[in-house]
């Protein structure tokens, strides 16, 4: 046989065989017999074009039926996209049990800053759950309350110097330095002055962060394959952003163990649990420490969860007032009753009773969840109930949320802005599982109080303070960052600010 022949047999049956693996892949679920969308080589139903993930999720969600989920592909392998919200209130609540990992990347030995609660599974997941809850509650918040209420004067007072008769500015950007600067306070006790100078460090490397994180082929990698992505030693995060994290944990607890500081942040718990001490009012100790490691990527994840999904949350909500004055000014009106009832002081409690503060940020995060899907992974085979269907063990499942906030059959109008969507009575009415900007379960948000806390005190400190219009360069509607994992608008959120 020439040499020809050879190489065209051969090309010939490495095609067939990829044509034969592909095949067999793509049959999964029809194999089944379950609703599923037909999938492309080689991307099963991933878009050739780029586009954001909350779009890949929208696409599928379009062939629900009286099936529970729809069956789809992400390459090659096989996902669930549920479309049922009591199917989902299995997976989060009632079966948690079976569904307690999210399967996402995590590398402590490569990639050390990975090794935080959101990412970890199993035995870890429980533990650092359990020592971390205590941080968030409401007691803690009251402590944590002057510190963010201070930053959001020194926000107003940042304003205040740059805001002019018909001034235009980029709120995404303002808004990220408020809440960055919250955090650092908050997590680390170190004033990081991003209101004052835009280039601060932990602004540059909070930026950095997301920068590390866009949608590329080694994040696809890292999120879909884990195993494989471990293997080969993928690092999510630049070398220098993980040294700035390690080094500014090892500084502030060197500083505050040396000068016996005490202060009533997240850092201050994250030191009681590296030293075995119990900070739920326990009077037993922790059998387990935690590794100075350890202690850093939990306070990576505040910093990162803390600072971009409350300043996001704040943009929409301030972008969709400028669209709706009527609502801005019921808003207003709320903030004005309740601060004359409270002489004037934003007090832990005058927050608590603008109720229609928290139904217009809970109606910002329906509308845009900063998080568009969440990961849960079965840990065995699980019978769906009241089908014969099997979910098979390592199954992912990506509960869509963006779909879910959009579906007209839960939220009637849904690209209406509205928060008496969110009255207790409308919440009432409505399936537990139809609102999952924190998520739900025993893995929902652990910070989503300290979150609401300081999206709440940057919203009144603004609306007491400012008004707030489109702009000719506020985008309507809104186009979205296809490289972003968090939903965010793309280029920015320019407003129209005119001091009261």
């Amino acid at each position: 046989m020439d040499t020809f022949s050879v190489v065209l047999w051969s090309f010939i049956s490495i095609v067939s065989l990829i044509f034969i693996y592909f095949k067999k892949k793509y049959s999964y679920w029809k194999d089944r017999g379950v609703n599923y969308v037909e999938p492309t080589f080689p991307l099963g139903n991933l878009s050739i074009r780029k586009e954001h993930f909350k779009d890949f999720t929208i696409k599928i969600y379009k062939h629900k039926n009286e099936d529970p989920f729809v069956g789809a592909y992400m390459l090659t392998k096989p996902i669930i996209i549920p479309t049922s919200l009591d199917f989902i209130q299995s997976i989060l609540v009632k079966d948690f049990s079976n569904f307690h990992e999210r399967g996402g990347y995590h590398n402590e030995a490569d990639d050390p800053l990975t090794a935080h609660m959101f990412a970890v599974d199993g035995e870890k997941w429980k533990f650092l759950r359990t020592k971390l809850s205590p941080t968030f509650t409401s007691g803690k918040m009251k402590f944590m309350f002057p510190t963010v209420v201070e930053v959001a004067n020194q926000f107003n007072a940042t304003l205040a110097d740059i805001v002019k008769p018909e001034a235009e500015l980029e709120i995404r950007d303002l808004l990220a330095r408020f809440t960055t600067d919250v955090i650092g306070s908050c997590a680390f006790g170190i004033e990081c002055n991003s209101l004052k100078d835009p280039n601060s460090v932990f602004r540059y490397y909070g930026r950095k962060v997301f920068e590390d994180i866009k949608v590329g082929p080694k994040i696809m990698l890292a999120l879909h394959y884990p195993n494989i992505a471990r293997k080969l030693h993928v690092k999510v995060f630049a070398a220098e952003l993980t040294e700035f994290f390690l080094n500014t944990v090892r500084e502030t607890i060197d500083y505050r163990e040396k000068n016996n500081v005490k202060r009533n942040d997240f850092m201050n718990f994250l030191i009681q649990l590296k030293n075995g001490e119990s900070i739920d009012d326990e009077s037993s100790n922790q059998m387990k420490k935690l590794t100075i490691e350890e202690v850093a990527a939990q306070a990576f994840l505040f910093f990162i969860a803390g600072f971009e999904t409350s300043s996001t949350t704040m943009t929409y909500s301030l972008y969709e007032l400028a669209l709706n004055p009527d609502i801005q000014e019921k808003a207003r009106q709320e903030i004005d009753e309740v601060l004359k009832k409270h002489e004037g002081k934003l007090t832990y409690e005058a927050v608590q009773e603008m109720t229609y503060i928290d139904q217009l940020i809970s109606e910002a995060l329906r509308k845009y969840p900063p998080v568009v899907f969440l990961n849960r992974k079965a840990a065995r085979d699980y019978q769906i109930p009241n089908t014969k269907t099997i979910i098979e063990k390592g199954m992912e499942i990506m509960m869509p949320v963006y779909c879910i906030h959009h579906d007209p059959e839960i939220y009637p109008n849904p690209e209406v802005f509205d928060p008496d969507r969110f009255t207790p009575e409308q919440i009432r009415n409505r399936h537990p599982m139809s609102f999952l900007g924190f998520g739900d379960g025993p893995r929902n948000c652990v910070g989503l109080r300290f979150g609401r806390m300081q999206t709440r005190i940057g919203l009144i400190t603004l609306l007491n303070n400012y008004r707030f219009r489109p702009s000719p360069k506020t985008a309507v509607p809104l186009m979205f960052d296809r490289n972003m994992a968090i939903l965010t608008p793309k280029g920015g959120m320019h407003l129209a600010i005119e001091k009261i």
